[in-house]
């Protein structure tokens, strides 16, 4: 485990969440805060800003876990769930909110370390693979709006492709700005000139 975590336990059971804290403790350096109550979660994690959220409860409700998505920042932090039984489809809900770990058959102290690391990893992969699907959509977007510009400077002046590029990049290096940029300008331009 990665020393000098925080980690914020949601844990209704004071003598669970102190053997919980015990164990989290002998795994590693780190900072923990037990949160007994789950109303108003969101608020009480943000104010802990924890690096990771362990969740330990007996059957969570659909309630819960919109609660959950709200309290956790899934995006911003990996969570790790536990639960007693398997709660009818909630596994699914957990996982779309954003639970990197659901694990069935609760929290015990020996398994809190691997479980913890492993949503640790699984939280960057997730995180890897949405920052790339995002810079993808972008140059996606930002191909799309180069190509709109080309095709009115083709248009507009009778050249080629090629032509019509060298020009979008000459303006973009003599304004200082990325092609993109000034693609988009020229684009905002011939629909407001329309």
């Amino acid at each position: 485990m990665t020393g000098g975590l925080t980690i914020v336990v949601v844990e209704e059971d004071r003598a669970r969440a102190m053997a919980i804290v015990d164990a989290l403790k002998d795994a590693g350096d780190c900072d923990v805060f037990v949160i007994g109550n789950s109303s108003g979660l969101a608020r009480k994690i943000a104010a802990h800003a924890p690096d990771i959220v362990l969740i330990d409860i007996d059957n969570p409700t659909r309630d819960m876990m919109e609660e959950l998505t709200l309290a956790s920042g899934p995006l911003d932090r990996p969570v790790a769930m536990f639960v007693s039984g398997a709660a009818g489809g909630l596994a699914q809900t957990a996982i779309e909110a954003g639970v990197s770990a659901y694990v069935v058959d609760g929290l015990s102290p020996e398994r809190i370390k691997p479980i913890m690391d492993t949503a640790i990893a699984r939280f960057r992969i997730v995180r890897q693979m949405r920052n790339e699907l995002a810079e993808t959509r972008r140059a996606l977007e930002e191909r799309k709006v180069i190509d709109r510009a080309k095709g009115l400077l083709m248009k507009a002046k009778g050249i080629d492709e090629d032509a019509a590029y060298a020009l979008l990049r000459k303006a973009a290096m003599d304004q200082g700005r990325r092609v993109a940029e000034v693609a988009e300008a020229l684009a905002t331009a011939a629909r407001l000139l329309g």
